[in-house]
C-alpha cells in the first residue's frame, strides 16, 4: 500500500536558502506562487517576454524573470505551463539553464511519461500534483485548509527529491489533507482517464443528454437546466462533504430509489467498455500521439468544436439564467 503523507510527516527545512522559479502563472502557477510566497519562501516567475501574466504577478509583489533567467538562478523549477507548451519551452528556455543537483518538478506526469521532455541524468525530476484546480488550491489554503494530491520521483540525483518534494507539497497545503505517493504513469494516466471518461467528457456528456431528452419532449430549457445542471453541484459538494453512502441518507426516498433502478440503464456494459477502451488509448499511448498531433495541425478540431459547444441551446440558456444570479460569480 503506497504511504500517504501529512503536515507531521515532513520537514520543510529542507526548502530553506533555495530559490523556487515558477515556469507559468495561470491556474496553478499563480496559486502554488501565492501558497509559497505566503509561507515565506523565495518565490520568483519565468515567464515569456510578451506573456500576459508579468502584469498579474508584478500585482502581487512576485518577481518576474526571463523564463532562462529564471531556471539559471532557482535551484527549485516548477513547470506550470500547459501541456502543449512544456516541450518546446523545455527545448528552448530551461534545458540550456539546467545545472547538475537542481529538481525540475511537475504537476501533471505527461511531459514525462510520454518522452516530450527528456531531462539529464544530473537532476532531481519529480511531480507534486495538486488534485484539484488552482483557485481551488489557493481559496482552501487561505481558509486554513487544503487539496489532496500526489507525489512522484522519476529521478533522484541528490538522494533527497522526495523529501524536498514533499516539503514543497507541505508548503502549499497539500499535506493537511494527505500527500500520496505514486508514480508518473500512475497519476498521469489516472488523471486523464479520470477528465475523459468522468469528471468532463462523462459528466459534460451526461448534463448536455439529460438536458436535450427533456427539452425534446417539452419541457422549458430553464427547467431543464435546473434539474440538469444547477442542482450537479449541490449533489456533487454532498458526496465530496460526506461521500455517497451519507448522501443517499439525506436525498428523498424517491430519488434513492430512482437512483438504484436506474444506474445500469445509464451505465451500461457497453459504458464500461467503452470506459475500458478509453483509458487503453491512454496506456498506450494513443491518446497522447494523437493530442500532439492535434497540437502540431493548429488544434483544428478543438476550435471547431469550440465553435459548435458554445452554440448549443444549454449554453445559451446558460447565459440568460447567470444574469440572474450574480451572486455565482463572485
Amino acid at each position: 500500500m503506497s504511504k500517504i503523507y501529512y503536515d507531521k510527516d515532513v520537514d520543510v527545512s529542507l526548502l530553506k536558502e533555495k530559490k523556487i522559479a515558477i515556469i507559468g502563472f495561470g491556474n496553478q502557477g499563480h496559486a502554488q506562487a501565492m501558497n509559497l510566497k505566503d509561507n515565506g519562501h523565495d518565490i520568483i516567475v519565468g515567464l515569456r517576454q510578451n506573456s500576459k501574466n508579468i502584469t498579474k504577478a508584478k500585482k502581487y509583489n512576485i518577481k518576474v524573470y526571463s523564463i532562462e533567467e529564471a531556471v539559471r538562478i532557482s535551484n527549485i523549477i516548477m513547470i506550470l505551463i500547459p501541456d502543449e507548451s512544456q516541450a518546446y519551452a523545455y527545448k528552448k528556455y530551461i534545458e540550456p539553464n539546467l545545472n547538475k543537483g537542481k529538481m525540475l518538478m511537475f504537476s501533471h506526469g505527461f511531459s514525462i511519461l510520454y518522452s516530450q521532455i527528456k531531462p539529464p541524468k544530473n537532476i532531481d525530476v519529480t511531480m507534486v500534483a495538486p488534485k484539484g484546480q488552482g483557485h481551488m488550491l489557493r481559496r482552501e489554503f487561505q481558509r486554513g485548509n487544503g487539496l489532496p494530491g500526489v507525489l512522484a520521483i522519476h529521478q533522484d540525483y541528490t538522494g533527497k527529491a522526495k523529501e524536498i518534494a514533499a516539503a514543497y507539497a507541505k508548503e502549499i497545503g497539500i499535506t493537511r489533507v494527505g500527500l500520496l505517493e505514486s508514480t508518473f504513469k500512475e497519476e498521469t494516466e489516472s488523471d486523464l482517464f479520470s477528465e475523459q471518461a468522468v469528471i468532463c467528457g462523462g459528466l459534460t456528456s451526461l448534463m448536455k443528454a439529460g438536458f436535450e431528452t427533456l427539452v425534446n419532449a417539452g419541457f422549458q430549457p430553464e427547467l431543464a437546466y435546473f434539474e440538469c445542471v444547477n442542482e450537479m453541484k449541490l449533489i456533487v459538494d454532498l458526496i465530496y462533504e460526506r461521500g455517497l453512502a451519507y448522501t443517499r441518507e439525506v436525498i428523498s426516498n424517491t430519488a434513492e430509489y430512482g437512483d438504484y433502478i436506474s444506474q445500469e440503464k445509464i451505465i451500461t456494459e457497453e459504458s464500461k467498455k467503452n470506459m475500458k477502451k478509453i483509458l487503453k488509448d491512454i496506456q498506450t499511448g494513443k491518446f497522447a500521439k494523437n493530442w500532439i498531433k492535434e497540437n502540431e495541425s493548429g488544434n483544428t478540431f478543438i476550435k471547431k468544436m469550440r465553435k459548435k459547444e458554445r452554440n448549443l441551446p444549454i449554453v445559451k440558456i446558460y447565459k440568460k439564467l447567470i444574469k440572474k444570479m450574480p451572486w455565482v460569480n463572485q
